[in-house]
């Protein structure tokens, strides 16, 4: 049996990369010798002001894992890299997605010297603004000997970094294993304070400029003129941004429309927020791919998507949801006025259980398998 090293954030740090880590780890055990080492410290205070991790909830524990990696700590990283080298693994498969790590992975590498070493890339290069952002990528990445993308565009940013790189690009998997209770809508709705008659739009996780909330806020009023008995529901941590949003809507008057759930939501409530809406909407400005998406599509919930980076791979428009441009309020307010006026939740629910194999986690096994047979 072929011996694999997972590098990446894992329960009980927060987030879709600890989530994605978590499930990928539970795929590949099914075949291989699977290894999962973690950090023991992730980001210092100083960066992530925040509390890292929650507890609340182990639905996605490893049990075994390794808490080694101290980010900023040389000797910790050299010395991990080098009882990595001892375990003479078949694989190293890390998780990429901030430049942050750069120097931690640059000396992890040089300790654990020649490795089939594979980086599994959430985002190239970071959605905001990193200093020396490229070449700490590049200075990360040119050791890599293959690497996995969830978007084509992720891949034209990987071949203008690297020369000729062998990348695979494999669509984002399905996160279905926050159905926890499988809560139905009315009851989730009840618990949530909605009236269960309203058609709700989901906003869901960390609010950043480059996700586009301001563009959805802005589409509210046309929707509202079409369906008067609509709701917005933002659920996730605004950070130090929430008063830009609150003026917004004040201008918009559109705060009996929207509701806010400021902060990180816990794993065992993501559910509720799914489970009671309509139709989830990511009106990001740019993006590579989004959990936020296959969270929906765990769910059986349509999306709308602007068109950028990856998402556009993952949503089939007019089938599972709805492709428009992006920072565009007037193409927002369009498709979700379309969704209720054909009263499309059905047809498109049944086009996602239809498609539910094209994300499911053991495509990401086949394309690690594949990595193997190149050999």
């Amino acid at each position: 049996m072929k011996k694999i090293i997972l590098i990446g954030p894992v329960y009980p740090y927060k987030g879709g990369i600890s989530h994605y880590t978590g499930l990928l780890y539970r795929e590949l055990i099914k075949k291989y010798d699977v290894v999962m080492v973690s950090y023991k410290m992730q980001y210092p205070r100083f960066l992530f002001k925040k509390e890292q991790k929650d507890y609340t909830n182990d639905r996605f524990k490893i049990d075994g894992t390794k808490f080694m990696i101290h980010t900023a700590n040389p000797f910790n990283i050299w010395k991990t890299g080098k009882w990595i080298r001892r375990q003479r693994p078949d694989m190293v498969l890390v998780q990429w997605w901030h430049p942050y790590f750069a120097p931690c992975y640059v000396l992890l590498g040089m300790a654990m010297g020649r490795q089939n070493l594979v980086y599994l890339c959430h985002n190239v290069l970071p959605h905001e603004s990193f200093p020396f952002a490229g070449l700490l990528t590049k200075a990360v990445l040119k050791r890599g000997k293959r690497f996995i993308v969830h978007a084509n565009q992720e891949k034209q940013i990987l071949e203008k970094l690297l020369k000729k790189p062998d990348v695979a690009v494999t669509p984002h998997p399905t996160y279905d294993a926050f159905q926890m209770t499988g809560i139905e809508c009315s009851r989730a709705r009840e618990k949530l304070k909605l009236d269960t008659e309203q058609k709700v739009l989901l906003f869901f996780g960390f609010v950043r400029e480059y996700k586009g909330l301001k563009h959805l806020l802005k589409a509210m009023p046309d929707i509202i003129s079409k369906e008067s008995d609509v709701i917005l529901l933002i659920a996730g941590d605004f950070g130090d941004q929430k008063e830009e949003y609150t003026h917004l809507i004040d201008n918009l008057e559109i705060g009996s429309f929207v509701r806010i759930e400021d902060g990180y939501i816990p794993d065992q409530d993501v559910e509720l927020y799914f489970a009671a809406c309509d139709l989830v909407v990511l009106p990001y400005e740019s993006a590579t791919q989004s959990g936020i998406a296959q969270i929906a599509f765990g769910f059986e919930r349509p999306v709308v998507v602007t068109n950028t980076g990856g998402l556009p791979d993952v949503v089939e428009h007019d089938k599972t949801g709805y492709v428009v441009e992006p920072c565009n309020p007037k193409a927002l307010a369009a498709a979700v006025k379309d969704f209720y006026d054909r009263g499309r939740r059905e047809e498109f629910e049944s086009n996602i259980k239809r498609q539910a194999d094209r994300f499911s986690w053991s495509r990401m096994e086949e394309r690690v398998s594949a990595f193997f047979e190149k050999e």
